[in-house]
């Protein structure tokens, strides 16, 4: 069984792009709305996954991902995905041995932009860089899954943080 471990932080300034290693764009939507799970379809480039992950909030989560045809990916997007869909763009930034990932929202959820770190341990030591600023892995709003039923745009105004990109 998969076991995602992984920690999340509001990103502050531009410091990181200048140590950027790769990107891609990623489009996203889910299929289901349980309180259980998520199934998510994902298409990056001419490559497209179904996701599935447990609904637990929290550094630790069960985590299944499997490569389909990106036809299907665009079917399942198209048809069957909530709405709006998730746009992001991820960038690749290693730092101390250790590879971030970046999101820049786009679409609704334009001006949050998210830096997560996969970890093989839930207590591994990490280098948290200048730019990693407050921890959102324990706040439920941030996962993309929430973010596609109640986008960054939509959420309050005293509840948003200034775009930080």
């Amino acid at each position: 069984m998969a076991l995602e471990i992984e920690r999340k932080f509001l990103v502050r300034g531009e410091g990181w792009r200048k140590a950027v290693s790769d990107s891609m764009r990623i489009c996203q939507g889910y299929l289901n709305d349980e309180q259980r799970c998520s199934v998510r379809v994902r298409i990056s480039g001419e490559r497209a996954w179904l996701n599935i992950k447990s609904a637990t909030i929290g550094t630790q989560r069960h985590e299944f991902e499997y490569e389909i045809p990106v036809a299907d990916g665009e079917a399942l997007l198209r048809d069957m995905s909530c709405k709006p869909l998730i746009e992001k763009v991820r960038y690749f930034v290693p730092v101390a041995g250790k590879l971030w990932e970046v999101d820049v929202f786009e679409g609704e959820n334009a001006g949050l932009v998210v830096a997560e770190l996969e970890l093989d341990d839930p207590d591994e030591p990490f280098e948290l860089p200048a730019w990693a600023g407050e921890e959102v892995t324990h706040d439920a709003r941030y996962y993309n899954t929430c973010l596609s039923t109640l986008p960054f745009s939509r959420w309050p105004e005293q509840d948003r943080k200034p775009a930080l990109a």
